[in-house]
């Protein structure tokens, strides 16, 4: 009787560190470039691997252990790609904790994730100080510079991590780990209650990677200049530094300083060709550009996230020879699980039309992944149908149960994602609001987004946010929440006349709202929540007695 083998190819675990030693190995001499307080730090991929493997080495040294979970505070830089790699290359969990959460959120992470080191940045020095005490599982806190000797917190020792990788020489071989094995931890970021922990596989994040650098998505080659704008301590920078890294692309890290004059520098300096952010970042630049006269000389592409891209922007963007399309995901889909890339038979669409009907929408599901609307008994709605229904994904990087949680998040083999959409016959994606953003008005549903979409391209309008405000007759209205533009003094009853058209009457704001300062998540988004609690009842104060 014939044995039947069980594979026919060669069995390689999807490691990560398999990403970074192909990109030593076949782009040695390609750079990586990051920006520290101003200064330009230069290393190749062959460095940054020989740096990961004593990252490794050294947590080692210092007790760490596959599976242990070591948490970052860090900005896009060098070192904090070094400890992606180092952490998950040696079988530890690089727990990446976003500096923009509130204090009692971070204490809240590091202990429920049981973090046993905490690597950071100078700048984060204030924030951990104040909550080291809290923090008891902690054994060792690690500053990413090289700090004068006696550094504590609270009377906590801090060690140097310059200091302590100056002691090796780097591991010789990357260990050969499950591949199903965890490698990153991310958590939600907490706006409507406590963060949630997703843990990213090495197996899921390599897929990822590969389903990003795809010409539908992040179009990457060897020959490019990749700038993730969006933190690495957000979702794994949205996998850019994996799909550069697979790809061989040269990587820029900007650091923490995102205006639009030191971006703009950056781009030019090293011929960035494609960057990825959240469109508050894209505004800025997009301004500063507009107000100085400028162009670019290399970048091609920007892709957007977190947020809908007013049309404004986009015309913006193509103005400056820019392509400007819509991603969508989420913290639990590893970020990018659409993008809003043409198909074959739209290949003849002028670039107006292309930003009318393709850029406009969220986009079509990643190579990998699929996406479905239902109604609410879980009925799957037909795609071309016009009608919005909940959101639902399911792709091999898209968990399928939280952090410590036993229950699984997944309904019948999809994940649930909490926003509502619709689908059109091609598979472009649509979203109309989040569910708990939607405005339920007599019976009706508006959606916010729509409102702030066009809100956003108002001459003198900044930033656009749409609520739901409690109304004694209708239940929910419409309320636009508007921060100017510096030096605009646009009125409510120019913002309201220059919608009259574009949304129907009844979806029409029932008042304009303008604050000094737009509140945003820690993730760059707008902070409804806070919003809502601030002017919810709004519409019902001021109306008379």
């Amino acid at each position: 009787m014939t044995t039947v083998p069980l594979s026919y190819s060669m069995e390689m675990p999807m490691l990560l560190s398999t990403l970074l030693h192909g990109a030593a190995r076949h782009h040695r001499k390609t750079e990586i470039v990051s920006v520290i307080d101003g200064s330009t730090h230069r290393q190749t991929y062959g460095e940054c691997e020989l740096r990961a493997r004593k990252v490794a080495q050294m947590l080692l040294a210092q007790g760490a252990r596959p599976g242990d979970r070591i948490a970052t505070l860090a900005w896009n830089d060098h070192r904090h790609l070094e400890l992606y790699f180092g952490i998950s290359g040696m079988g530890a969990i690089c727990h990446t904790i976003n500096p923009r959460l509130f204090a009692e959120q971070v204490v809240h992470i590091v202990n429920h994730a049981q973090d046993r080191f905490v690597v950071f940045s100078p700048d984060f020095l204030p924030l951990l100080s104040s909550i080291a005490p809290q923090c008891p599982g902690v054994e060792q806190w690690i500053m990413l510079d090289e700090p004068g000797g006696g550094l504590a917190l609270n009377g906590i020792a801090v060690a140097s991590f310059e200091a302590l990788l100056a002691h090796h020489e780097g591991i010789h071989e990357w260990p050969e780990l499950d591949e199903r094995s965890a490698a990153f931890l991310c958590y939600t970021s907490g706006t409507t209650g406590l963060p949630k922990g997703v843990v990213y596989g090495h197996r899921a994040t390599v897929l990822h990677a590969y389903a990003c650098a795809l010409p539908d998505a992040h179009n990457l080659s060897a020959r490019d200049v990749v700038m993730p704008v969006v933190p690495m301590f957000h979702a794994n920078a949205w996998e850019a530094p994996f799909s550069a890294t697979l790809t061989g692309a040269k990587l820029v890290l900007p650091g923490g300083r995102l205006d639009g004059e030191s971006l703009h520098r950056l781009i030019e300096q090293e011929g960035v060709t494609f960057s990825i952010g959240v469109p508050t970042v894209w505004f800025t630049l997009l301004r500063y550009m507009q107000q100085h006269g400028l162009r670019f000389r290399t970048l091609r592409r920007l892709l957007l996230g977190g947020a809908a891209t007013p049309p404004a922007m986009i015309e913006g963007f193509a103005e400056l020879g820019v392509e400007l399309y819509q991603g969508w995901g989420m913290t639990e889909t590893a970020a990018l699980t659409t993008c809003a890339r043409p198909l074959h038979h739209q290949a003849g669409l002028s670039e107006a039309e292309l930003r009318e009907t393709i850029y406009r929408s969220a986009g079509r599901a990643a190579a990998g992944a699929d996406m479905r609307v239902v109604d609410l008994e879980g009925r799957e709605i037909a795609w071309g149908s016009g009608i919005a229904g909940a959101l639902q994904v399911r792709a091999p990087w898209a968990i399928a149960r939280y952090y410590g949680a036993a229950d699984s998040a997944l309904q019948d083999g999809w994940l649930p994602t909490g926003d509502i959409a619709e689908i059109d016959e091609d598979g472009f994606m649509r979203l109309t609001d989040r569910s708990k953003d939607v405005i339920k008005s007599g019976g009706e549903w508006i959606s916010s987004v729509e409102i702030e979409n066009f809100a956003a391209g108002i001459p003198g309008v900044h930033l656009a946010a749409c609520i739901a405000a409690t109304h004694p007759k209708w239940g929910e209205r419409p309320l636009l929440i508007v921060q100017r533009k510096p030096g605009s003094s646009v009125s409510e009853q120019e913002v309201l006349a220059e919608l009259e058209g574009k949304i129907v009457k009844w979806s029409h704001p029932d008042a304009v709202v303008f604050i000094d300062e737009m509140p945003l998540t820690a993730t760059g988004k707008l902070f409804k929540l806070q919003l809502r609690e601030r002017y919810g009842s709004y519409l019902v104060d001021r109306m008379p007695v």
